[in-house]
């Protein structure tokens, strides 16, 4: 069943269960987040062999076919597609937007043959921690923000498991992006990087340019503007709050630093490119 929002009486399409058997999970009009923490089993995903190891994600659509060889429990997130539907505030035209916002970029999890998506031990604590905040957020609904935290925290979700499905290597470089796309709402120093890979700066920020042409710190701000500007189009968070949320510690910072990469304030970015939930 979906949501009710009782803070503004609507319908929200989500729902969370911390305890689903997969053998009775419904599929029915929902893209659906399946987290397997305990036990493995074997399966066939639309007739293409899978392997569910905990701990992993599935990631499953309305029109899937799956099949387990043995009963296995996990905790599940399903949104319907109109969640992530968006609608112009601005008919201003002739505006050339930086960056296209790249929630539905998390989509792709959903469309390829083998959707299960191996946690390993330094992503899987981060992920449990976003996930069942997020759950939690679906039953408290504590304030009339809580459908943009669940989109905060869905957001950060897709570019995680994005992120653990491009790196197919553990190159110190490797090491280090996943540091900061695990950690980059929190304090984080370049010593805290080489330290990390046990690389002197020079050596780290030479080996970052090579594979994506910035230092580690100009790309940590790069990652950090790029969440940020997501959550101002998908959340009605205050700047304030995602300046927090994406690591910068005073939202005067936070708004110097978008003005200067971005070309344009974040709330001009907002009013002009944003595209606003159509549940908002």
């Amino acid at each position: 069943m979906s949501q009710i929002d009782r803070h503004k009486k609507r319908i929200v399409q989500i729902d969370f269960y911390s305890h689903q058997k997969l053998r009775e999970l419904s599929l029915s009009k929902k893209y659906t987040l399946v987290l397997i923490t305990e036990n493995e089993a074997l399966g066939v995903l639309n007739g293409y062999p899978i392997q569910l190891k905990a701990p992993c994600v599935l990631c499953l659509q309305d029109n899937d076919d799956l099949k387990v060889d043995s009963e296995i429990n996990a905790s599940i997130f399903c949104f319907a597609p109109i969640f992530l539907e968006t609608v112009r505030v601005s008919q201003l035209k002739d505006i050339n937007v930086p960056n296209t916002p790249h929630i539905k970029k998390g989509l792709s999890l959903f469309e390829e043959h083998n959707r299960v998506i191996p946690l390993d031990t330094k992503v899987y604590p981060k992920f449990l921690q976003w996930f069942f905040t997020m759950g939690m957020e679906v039953s408290a609904q504590s304030d009339d923000l809580w459908v943009c935290r669940i989109k905060q925290y869905l957001i950060q979700i897709f570019n995680l498991l994005l992120q653990s499905k491009e790196s197919h290597s553990q190159s110190v470089i490797d090491i280090a992006l996943n540091f900061i796309h695990m950690n980059y709402s929190q304090p984080i120093r370049l010593d805290d990087l080489t330290d990390l890979v046990h690389l002197n700066r020079v050596s780290l920020n030479e080996q970052f340019k090579q594979r994506v042409n910035q230092t580690a710190m100009q790309y940590l701000l790069s990652y950090r503007l790029n969440i940020a500007e997501q959550m101002l189009t998908h959340t009605g968070m205050t700047l304030n709050d995602i300046a927090l949320a994406t690591g910068f510690e005073y939202d005067t910072y936070f708004m110097k630093q978008f003005r200067q990469r971005k070309g344009m304030s974040p709330t001009q970015y907002r009013n002009i490119s944003r595209e606003v939930a159509a549940q908002q």
